[in-house]
């Protein structure tokens, strides 16, 4: 018993002394693994692409669209996203900066943050638009909506029309990108200045835009990478 009572009030050692948790965390040795900005990219794509499956049914969209297009430098023009909508045609060019991007719809370039400049991404998608066309020739008088998509990352310094629903041109978020895409349908669906698309006009226009895409990877890659030495060249 003397023995028990002893024990009680021994002194904790080092090797008998009771853990207790630690309230602050220890940093760990190991780094974060990077997020490669191919990841980065498909992660927003997934983004927008959830986005386009809460719009209407009827319509029908296409993602990562290429097709030959002889007026561009590489051969080809490259759409992010392709939406098909009875009150006409969305050409979205999803772009993933982060900061205050600023410029109007004149401006051939574009800043981000004021630390580096990027192509007007409007005159970048008229020239999409101008690609898609020419596989549509029975479409042309079709109204054809140029929108541009940011991550929430960023904030707008840019003309407040490209803000404006009215505008055939307009610059959003990715989280509202379908809300704004449902707006502009209801627009023009009550303005009654163009020919709604029937569901035989949707699929026929959904059907050539599939058979265009270039799928084969060397080509792609081929594409990329002379995209980015244009793009260098031009700096």
């Amino acid at each position: 018993m003397l023995k028990k009572l002893m024990s009680i009030f021994k002194p904790d050692t080092p090797d008998n002394k009771p853990s207790q948790r630690s309230k602050t965390k220890v940093a760990s040795s190991k780094p974060k693994p990077k997020v490669q900005p191919t990841r980065i990219g498909e992660l927003g794509e997934h983004k927008i692409n959830i986005q386009l499956d809460q719009l209407p049914k009827g319509c029908k969209y296409i993602s990562d669209l290429m097709v030959a297009n002889p007026k561009s430098r590489t051969g080809y023009s490259q759409i992010d996203h392709v939406v098909i909508t009875p009150q006409g045609i969305f050409i979205i060019e999803t772009k993933n900066y982060n900061g205050e991007i600023k410029g109007t719809r004149d401006n051939k370039s574009w800043s981000v943050s004021n630390r580096f400049k990027m192509y007007n991404p409007f005159m970048q998608n008229y020239g999409h638009i101008q690609a898609i066309k020419q596989f549509l020739p029975n479409y042309q008088e079709s109204r054809f909506i140029s929108l541009v998509s940011f991550t929430m990352r960023c904030r707008f310094s840019v003309d407040p029309e490209l803000r404006n629903i009215q505008s055939d041109e307009l610059i959003v978020y990715d989280v509202e990108l379908s809300e704004y895409i449902q707006r502009k349908m209801n627009r023009i669906g009550a303005e009654k200045t163009h020919p709604v698309l029937a569901e035989s006009d949707i699929q026929k226009i959904y059907q050539t835009l599939k058979e265009a895409n270039i799928t084969d990877a060397k080509i792609r890659a081929e594409h990329v990478d002379k995209a980015g030495s244009v793009g260098k060249a031009k700096k």
